[in-house]
């Protein structure tokens, strides 16, 4: 039984839809696994939904609300990704991505921190162009990829910090950005035997948000903000072959240089005389990321495919905030129609690691173990 189709397409299910909960603030991964398809016009598009919850055990002690304990943090999150391909021949294709590659969002049933923090939210979309340049060598083909991104931050903040001689006062803060990046790759694969072997780097970011501030204390007023913040480069190997007819075993492991995420520096001019500039800053002072996924997949028939997988992340955090070890159990199905689409499907469930601050201003906050429920949908076509 054939298993090509299910390696060089299906297969990429448990990166992607694991990146949904690898470890910092990583979310989507570029579809340009698209450029192996077979096919002079390919477009896929989906969806991967995230739903985690873990709820507080204890409050920062510079802080220490009560009304924390037993409350999720985390919110529920959509990650789109969209993907089309144009083949000039079988030895050159190029394609354009879609997806939001970074972001984290949390809500707080009272103000959170001494920052005063009710809600805190960021989104990095990424729009990328890659193109593929294929090589006959020995039983199979050499494959040589580059490209360019780029990144659009949105982030917002509802926070009730308290002012000197003010009280709480309500802030609320949107900042937007932009930022270049690319990516290179190097594979070799053998069709006859499912077997592939890919290196991947995409490279890291810097943010200069700008944006605007509101407060009641100047009713209509847009108050000047800006942040600065550092997203990381990663290096990623995926490997996979066939270990017996219809049977195909695969696996990465991915590098993400999130040490240099070390502060997020949040600043609003407010102009008031005796305040002058709110100034926040989130620690994080992350070290490097490791991902390590596993699993088999199985080809029931031409339709019907089906995979299961395993995923370790080793936490970023070094004390200052709440991101420890995940793990991640994944399955998914393909189903062909008559119609030369392609249906894919997949859930997962994460356990999410307990965790506490010991560093920081946060110091004091802790949260219990958690889990999270992934699910994914997308269509695909060829011409």
């Amino acid at each position: 039984m054939r298993f090509s189709h299910l390696a060089y397409s299906f297969v990429v299910f448990p990166f992607i839809v694991g990146s949904a909960q690898a470890g910092g603030f990583s979310r989507g991964t570029a579809d340009t696994d698209i450029l192996f398809e077979e096919g002079n016009v390919n477009f896929r598009a989906g969806a991967y939904i995230a739903v985690p919850h873990q709820e507080y055990r204890a409050a920062p002690l510079a802080a220490p609300n009560p009304a924390l304990i037993g409350e999720n943090y985390l919110d529920t999150y959509v990650i789109p990704s969209a993907a089309v391909k144009f083949g000039v021949d079988d030895k050159f294709a190029c394609a354009g991505t879609y997806t939001d590659s970074n972001g984290a969002s949390s809500s707080f049933a009272v103000p959170y921190g001494v920052s005063g923090k009710l809600s805190e939210s960021f989104i990095v979309t990424e729009f990328g162009a890659t193109c593929a340049a294929f090589f006959d060598m020995g039983r199979g083909r050499l494959s040589l990829l580059g490209g360019a991104f780029i990144e659009k931050l949105d982030y917002t903040l509802d926070a009730l910090p308290t002012l000197p001689g003010l009280g709480p006062v309500p802030m609320e803060i949107g900042l937007d950005s932009d930022a270049y990046g690319w990516r290179a790759g190097i594979g070799y694969e053998i069709p006859d035997i499912a077997l592939r072997a890919q290196l991947l780097y995409r490279s890291g970011t810097t943010h200069n948000a700008t944006g605007s501030g509101g407060t009641p204390l100047i009713p209509g007023a847009e108050l000047p903000a800006f942040a600065t913040g550092e997203l990381p480069q990663s290096v990623e190997l995926r490997l996979q072959s066939g270990i017996a007819p219809g049977w195909l075993a695969f696996g990465s492991v991915k590098w993400t240089d999130w040490s240099v995420n070390e502060t997020l520096d949040l600043s609003v001019s407010t102009g008031i005389p005796g305040i002058g500039d709110l100034k926040s800053r989130n620690e994080y002072y992350w070290r490097d990321g490791w991902t390590i996924t596993g699993g088999v997949g199985h080809a029931f028939n031409e339709r019907v495919s089906g995979l299961v997988s395993l995923q370790w992340d080793r936490g970023v955090s070094t004390g200052y905030d709440l991101r420890k070890d995940k793990w991640l159990l994944a399955a998914g199905a393909s189903l062909k129609d008559q119609w030369g689409g392609e249906l894919r499907l997949g859930g997962g469930i994460s356990y999410l690691s307990s965790a506490e601050i010991t560093e920081g201003v946060e110091t004091g906050a802790a949260v219990d173990a958690g889990w999270a429920a992934l699910f994914s949908a997308s269509y695909s076509v060829k011409w």
